[in-house]
């Protein structure tokens, strides 16, 4: 009886432990957010009054998830502050909630809160092209 205990125990936990379903990621996102800025880019233009004071920005945003493969997806993105379509890639973690992802000067990590809606939180560093630096997370919609 105790090894059947002990077997029973072993299953449970591998079945627990199988990756989850890879969520459908493709369609159009949206949001609004605020983001801290030293300095400025394509998506935060302007400038603060020294380079150690950041700006909080106020911006609308917008991912296009045009492929997926599997776990795998790429689109692009665009903002109020800039209509230029900067591509991105993305990649879900076994999980199937949290997706890790890079576009051209910047990271991503993601959280799938429902089929419809993710919180997005992005960062670059001083080393980006534009030697800007930039943090933000916000929650974003599938459109319908």
């Amino acid at each position: 009886m105790k090894y059947l205990s002990v077997i029973l125990a072993l299953l449970l936990g591998a079945s627990s432990a199988q990756a989850q379903s890879v969520p459908d990621l493709k369609g159009t996102w949206t949001g609004k957010g605020k983001s801290v800025v030293f300095g400025a880019n394509q998506h935060h233009p302007g400038s603060a009054p020294n380079d150690s004071t950041p700006r909080i920005r106020e911006f609308d945003f917008t991912f296009v998830v045009a492929g997926q493969e599997g776990s795998l997806a790429w689109g692009y993105n665009f903002s109020s502050a800039s209509a230029s379509r900067e591509p991105f890639a993305w990649a879900v973690a076994s999980d199937g909630k949290t997706i890790v992802g890079a576009d051209t000067d910047g990271s991503y990590r993601l959280s799938v809160v429902s089929a419809d809606r993710m919180e997005l939180c992005y960062t670059h560093p001083g080393t980006s092209p534009s030697k800007s630096i930039v943090a933000t997370c916000e929650m974003m919609d599938r459109n319908k």
